[in-house]
C-alpha cells in the first residue's frame, strides 16, 4: 500500500525534510506547497502580471497557490498540517478544514501551547502530534502495523 501524503502549513523550519528523512524506507509520496516564500508570494504577478497595490499582487499568489493546494490535498490519502511556534499560518487551518471536508485523514503537527486555540482544527484531525517523529510513527504503524521500538 502506497499513501500519498501531503505537508501543509509552516515553511520556516525544516519538519518536513524531518519527515521525509524519517520515513525513508517506507512507501510514501510526500507532496507539499511551494516553499520558497518569495516564489509563493509572487507567483500570481510574475504569470499573470504586476498589480499597483500589495492586496492584489498577494491575491494573485494566494489563488495561484490554491491550485496546487487544492489538487495536493484533493490527490492525498494523509494530510500533514503543521503549525510552527513563531508564525501563524492561517492557510494551514484552511488546509486542514478542507482535507477533513473531502474526508482525507488529517494528522496537525503543532506545539502543547496551541492546544487551546487550534481546539477546532484539533477536533477535525484523526490525530495530533506535536514531534514530526511522531508523525513519521503514525505513518509507519498505519503502513506496517509495527509501533515504535
Amino acid at each position: 500500500m502506497t499513501l500519498n501524503v501531503y505537508l501543509s502549513g509552516e515553511i520556516h523550519t525544516d519538519w518536513r525534510e524531518q519527515i521525509t528523512e524519517g520515513a525513508a524506507g517506507l512507501d510514501v509520496v510526500f507532496k507539499g506547497p511551494v516553499t520558497d516564500h518569495g516564489a509563493s508570494d509572487d507567483c500570481g504577478v510574475a504569470i499573470l502580471g504586476a498589480e499597483p497595490g500589495k492586496y492584489w499582487h498577494d491575491h494573485k499568489g494566494a489563488m495561484v497557490n490554491a491550485i496546487r493546494t487544492r489538487k495536493g490535498i484533493a490527490d492525498a490519502d494523509v494530510v500533514v498540517v503543521r503549525f510552527g511556534e513563531k508564525y501563524r499560518q492561517w492557510n494551514a487551518a484552511f488546509d486542514a478544514g478542507y482535507a477533513a471536508a473531502l474526508g482525507k485523514s488529517v494528522i496537525v503537527l503543532s506545539p502543547p501551547e496551541h492546544q487551546h486555540p487550534l481546539k477546532e482544527v484539533h477536533a477535525a484531525a484523526l490525530a495530533v502530534a506535536e514531534e514530526p517523529r511522531q508523525v513519521v510513527e503514525i505513518l509507519r504503524y498505519v503502513l506496517t502495523g509495527a509501533l515504535p521500538g
